[in-house]
């Protein structure tokens, strides 16, 4: 059985400076090389933001607007293939504020993957944060958030019940336990499966039983990981149905982003 893959965690590139790719001397790596190994792989639709490592600019907002301005040129080149996931920023509420408007106004309701420790931040629970996403929640948008304290996460969910808050790599076992116990609380709080921990073994089965397989979304976090990895996680693995295996590859994707 073929399965629609909606891989709801990437950071596509327009140039070698946002490829995070470890290994970016082993393929020709392009915008075209993107498309076309997501598309070898099952994949229809990607989604995320541009990731960019070190400093840009004379500020983290001229960063923060640089990775934001190459997602909607991707944009243009992909088309519908790719969602873009845009960038905010708590030292900068009003600039992101207006950045919340503007994205909204082209129908780019996704924000993130946010990853603080690139961009000059650190806490979830950032007053200013809090402020900006107040704004989000306003027009029910999608919030991909970066690992870090689960607690944290938790507690925005819990803060903004009209904001879909997607956190990304389950973690290991004591981390990913603490996800199941905050997905539990808020049903406003999801995990996407990429980066390291789903390869431990019941895990996906553990989460999906505890908490429904509607809260889990799939990701790769592409370049940085293979995407084959996690399609196998779900496609092969004999604890999952052919039905469970279409919520996660596809469907609450879907759901979550309106598509």
């Amino acid at each position: 059985m073929e399965f629609e893959i909606i891989d709801f965690h990437t950071h596509p590139f327009l140039s070698p400076l946002t490829n995070i790719c470890n290994h970016p001397e082993t393929f020709k790596m392009d915008t075209d090389y993107t498309i076309e190994l997501m598309r070898s792989l099952g994949v229809s639709r990607i989604c995320g933001s541009v990731a960019f490592v070190g400093e840009y600019g004379n500020c983290w907002w001229d960063k923060i607007k640089h990775n934001n301005e190459e997602a909607l040129k991707l944009h243009e080149i992909y088309g519908d293939f790719y969602i873009p996931g845009f960038h905010v920023h708590p030292d900068y509420v009003r600039e992101s504020m207006e950045e919340i408007e503007r994205m909204h106004a082209m129908g780019i309701d996704l924000i993130g993957e946010l990853v603080p420790y690139l961009d000059g931040w650190g806490s979830f629970t950032n007053k200013n944060f809090y402020e900006i996403l107040s704004l989000a929640e306003e027009y029910e948008m999608t919030l991909s958030l970066h690992s870090g304290e689960v607690p944290e996460q938790g507690m925005l969910a819990e803060a903004f019940p009209r904001l879909k808050v997607v956190s990304a790599h389950p973690g290991e076992y004591h981390d990913f336990m603490r996800h199941v116990e905050w997905m539990q609380r808020c049903e406003n709080f999801y995990l996407d499966i990429s980066g390291y921990g789903v390869f431990r073994h019941g895990m996906l089965r553990t989460g999906i039983d505890k908490c429904g397989v509607e809260r889990f979304v799939f990701g790769s976090d592409y370049p940085t990981c293979n995407p084959a990895m996690y399609i196998g996680a779900v496609t092969l693995d004999p604890s999952i149905t052919d039905a469970e295996r279409e919520l996660i590859l596809s469907e609450n994707a879907k759901r979550i982003l309106g598509i």
